[in-house]
């Protein structure tokens, strides 16, 4: 029995809208907008039509230029950070203040769903850039170690630094090794704490269910606050 190969995703332009749309053997059709972009997939079961897919995106474009919106002052915040801690230059995109009105004030994007980056990536992290955050880092986990090490109860048998595309950090509960984003080094101190804690308390929790989050609680009781001030950051 041969399976017939599925159909490759294809862009589609609706209402100024470039919308991604993979059909899939699926019962139900999923909208995402994904960070850090704001680019829109829609998955559609394989017999779909194009007219369902069109009045389903037409329906929640106000949900999707909220949320583009979103994800636009997330990425602006976290450029912002960088330049301000790093000296992090403005790319031409940047400089002419993508997304923003001339007093400054952020205008919901109307443009394509795929929007190009408000910042040149290879220009932020320059190697001169990259030493600066490891040595932030380097020289704040120390102290950091030394002061959660006994809260916690374990320790990292090694923490590496490292450009992230997706997360602030990680843990392998297995070997007890750590990995967190060299863009910590360029933000507010209580983001690397934050981080720390919560990969530290992954070596004894692997999820982030009940004994997770009680942990987290006894540790760092404004947690869930600083998670969602880094929520309001991109990845860069």
């Amino acid at each position: 029995m041969t399976h017939r190969p599925l159909p490759r995703p294809y862009d589609l332009s609706i209402d100024g809208l470039t919308v991604t749309i993979a059909h899939k053997p699926i019962k139900n059709l999923y909208l995402r907008v994904k960070p850090p972009y704001g680019n829109v997939e829609i998955s559609a079961p394989l017999r779909m039509s194009e007219e369902r897919i069109l009045g389903f995106v037409r329906e929640r474009r106000s949900w999707i230029l909220r949320q583009r919106q979103r994800m636009e002052d997330a990425l602006h915040r976290s450029v912002d950070s960088l330049q301000q801690a790093g000296g992090a230059p403005a790319t031409e995109e940047n400089s002419r203040g993508h997304g923003q009105s001339g007093s400054g004030d952020r205008r919901p994007l109307e443009g394509p769903a795929n929007p190009a980056p408000v910042f040149d990536r290879s220009a932020v992290w320059t190697e001169e850039r990259k030493r600066q955050a490891g040595e932030a880092i380097d020289a704040a986990l120390p102290s950091l170690l030394a002061a959660w090490g006994p809260v916690i109860g374990r320790t990292p048998t090694h923490v590496t630094l490292r450009l992230m595309t997706s997360r602030w950090g990680s843990c392998t509960p297995r070997t007890g090794r750590i990995r967190l984003n060299l863009q910590l080094g360029l933000m507010e101190p209580r983001f690397l704490e934050y981080v720390l804690v919560h990969e530290m308390t992954h070596l004894w929790v692997g999820g982030h269910g009940a004994e997770f989050q009680r942990r987290m609680s006894a540790y760092l009781p404004n947690w869930r606050q600083l998670r969602r001030e880094l929520n309001r950051r991109v990845v860069l």
